[in-house]
């Protein structure tokens, strides 16, 4: 065991931040002489508002001490990145912080390969978009309390990833579910921006819900929460060839995450999530929230591939996921929207990686996705901020000569998502999709590929909807470029997503899939020296390895050039489409009525229930009642004890005498006796 390098340090850092933010920055604003005005006021856009102007000395202070945390952070997990060897998992145990019986939970940190990825994400493109929010909020109210929030976020989402134990990689959870209820919902005084808060909130409790029973049922099995303890126990298992504890531990852990990460059924509160500030959209798609649940699922790798049917469980859900979403973002408007489908679908990947037991895939392109969702949101951010808050593509178009580093950056991220080689997400949702056809499992390959096509489509009908042709509103011919801490994380985010993959290169193509052998420890031979004994063998030859590479880039390009038949070369061609299958096209424009469904089935039942037994008989009838009713018959008792307080001298003279004869008669029966 190597000694610890003091891992509390990295998740410390933003939360030295998030506190000195909170306590000091109203202080800040107080001293040069302006408050802010509470967020929602505006509340649509960055750099239109008209507050703070007079009190850019205190902003500076803020987004300093907040950029400055996570930079630290990062640095330090750089570092730790080039001097720790990960042959074996570093445990760090800070203090203890439940004991109860047999049950000991420790405030204790774990590094590992996967850990350590997942570390250099999250503070990496985490910082980034904290330098991007300095600019895009320079003109809106709360700004403290905004980078306050962002720092907060942060230090959750190291906590979730560098937890040793699953009891405190839940805390972590919670952390950044908290976060994002308050982040999705900055703009509180916009009502769709607090709807969707509380969606996010509410929908992601039902996944957690799932989650805690899953522990409570590890713990039952392993007599603790430690990952050390909990894989050696499971370890000593052998694989369930039908379903028992194990397959329900797994299912409940994907019920926790199709919660976290957005999966079939619970994905509805991620679209809505846009309503908030765009880098907060970018953070959620890109680095933390939502890359939770399929941080779990691979941590839990040695469970899962122990329990084949709940294995299996992920890759479908993954796949009809992917396939689910990215055919609804197909013909939505909006831009942030058509990139929140957009996440759902390439989460679905992800997922389908780990559910085909390619767990290494599933994090390799969990990791290039960050890099190009980010570009591709904060992209979208730019573009907002150059439209004056206007989101919508149908009023964009010929911002190409108007946005020019926003526009090559932008194109760079769509040719990454669409898998065009060799930008970084080719070489990892094709190693996805071979991974998948190897493994056997050649029904889920093809709804892949399927899924790669469309969003090849969709991502370049956002592109050239956005930034080809005519302006199609006044705001367009006015779009201007954003400032340079703007556009300047935008180039750094596109350097990476167009070196990214080179990491992951397969052996195939010459390379040596570096990243799959770094996270060999973490989903491989563990310390324990037990082996996962149900991964997939994925062996074939290199042709056949290179055709299937050829035969996704050919699905993408089908995809893009499409896209640029009806957008470019024949514009007017959609609307008669549109007309010919309007069915098709309204369903999809109406995400096939989920949202509609769900408010008819389960939410408005659900109100109507609360409002007329839990509030009107139970809380009113029952609860009020009581309380009520005890208060009634005191007041009532009160007011007749009254009476006997008349003041009348006559009246105190007949209460003595009606005591002195109860009394005589009391001890006259008790002298009987």
């Amino acid at each position: 065991m190597e000694a610890t390098p003091n891992l509390w340090i990295i998740p410390l850092l933003p939360l030295a931040g998030a506190a000195i933010n909170g306590f000091f920055g109203p202080r800040e604003h107080k001293s040069s002489g302006q408050l802010p005005v509470a967020s929602g006021q505006h509340g649509h856009t960055a750099g239109h508002g008209h507050e703070g102007s007079h009190d850019l000395p205190a902003r500076g202070f803020v987004h300093s001490v907040a950029i400055g945390s996570v930079a630290l952070a990062f640095l330090y997990a750089v570092y730790l990145f080039f001097t720790v060897t990960f042959e074996h998992p570093i445990v760090e145990r800070v203090g203890t912080w439940i004991i109860a019986g047999k049950f000991d939970a420790g405030f204790s940190f774990y590094l590992d390969p996967l850990s350590m990825i997942m570390t250099l994400v999250v503070s990496g493109v985490g910082m980034l978009i904290h330098i991007y929010s300095a600019g895009y909020m320079a003109h809106e109210g709360g700004y403290y309390r905004y980078f306050c929030y962002l720092n907060l976020f942060t230090f959750f989402m190291l906590t979730l990833v560098l937890a040793g134990n699953y009891l405190l990689l839940f805390v972590g959870w919670e952390g950044v579910g908290l976060c994002s209820y308050l982040l999705i919902g900055f703009w509180f005084k916009k009502k769709s921006a607090s709807d969707a808060g509380k969606k996010a909130f509410l929908v992601n409790r039902i996944g957690d819900f799932g989650f805690i029973l899953a522990l409570i049922l590890m713990f039952g099995v392993a007599g603790s929460l430690d990952f050390e303890k909990v894989f050696a126990a499971v370890g000593r298992l052998g694989v369930e060839p039908v379903a028992g504890v194990l397959t329900a531990i797994c299912l409940l852990l994907l019920v926790g995450a199709t919660g976290k990460s957005a999966q079939i059924p619970l994905y509805v509160w991620l679209p809505d999530a846009m309503e908030g500030p765009t880098p907060v959209s970018a953070l959620i798609h890109a680095a933390t929230m939502v890359t939770a649940g399929v941080y779990m699922t691979a941590r839990s790798a040695l469970l899962f591939e122990r329990a084949p049917v709940a294995l299996s469980t992920v890759a479908v859900v993954g796949c009809l996921t992917a396939l689910f979403a990215a055919s609804i973002g197909l013909v939505q408007n909006d831009i942030k929207r058509v990139l929140a489908y957009s996440t759902v679908s390439q989460l679905g990947y992800m997922f389908l990686g780990c559910g085909v037991a390619a767990f290494s895939a599933g994090i390799f392109h969990l990791m290039t996705h960050a890099f190009f969702k980010a570009l591709l949101f904060l992209g979208s951010g730019s573009v907002i901020h150059a439209m004056a808050g206007q989101q919508d593509m149908r009023h964009m178009g010929g911002l190409k000569s108007k946005i020019s580093i926003t526009y090559w950056t932008f194109f760079i991220g769509c040719l990454a998502i669409a898998g065009v080689p060799p930008f970084a997400g080719f070489f990892s949702k094709d190693e996805i999709l071979w991974k998948a056809y190897s493994g056997g499992h050649t029904t889920l390959w093809g709804l892949g590929m399927l899924t790669a096509a469309m969003t090849a489509f969709y991502m370049f009908r956002l592109f050239f909807m956005t930034f080809h042709g005519e302006h199609r509103s006044e705001e367009a011919s006015d779009a201007h470029e954003s400032p340079p801490s703007m556009t300047g994380v935008l180039v750094t985010l596109a350097v990476l997503s167009i070196i990214g993959g080179l990491v992951g290169i397969p052996h195939a193509w010459g390379g040596e899939n570096r990243i799959e052998k770094f996270l060999e420890p973490a989903f491989g031979v563990h310390e324990t020296g037990l082996t996962p004994v149900a991964l997939t063998e994925h062996v074939a030859d290199v042709g056949t390895e290179r055709l299937f590479s050829l035969w996704a880039v050919l699905a993408g390009i089908a995809g893009i050039t499409l896209a640029w038949f009806l957008y470019v070369a024949r514009p007017r061609l959609t609307e008669e489409l549109a007309q010919s299958f309007s069915r098709i096209h309204k369903t999809l424009l109406n995400k096939y009525y989920v949202d509609e469904i769900y408010q008819t089935l389960i939410v408005n039942p659900l109100v109507s229930v609360s409002r007329s037994l839990l509030w009107q008989v139970v809380d009113v009838g029952v609860i009020d009642g009581a309380a009520n009713g005890l208060a009634g018959s005191a007041r009532g008792f009160g007011g007749w004890a009254r009476r006997l307080q008349s003041g009348h001298i006559r009246s105190y003279a007949t209460w003595v005498l009606l005591g002195a004869v109860f009394v005589l008669f009391f001890m006259g029966v008790l002298w009987a006796k």
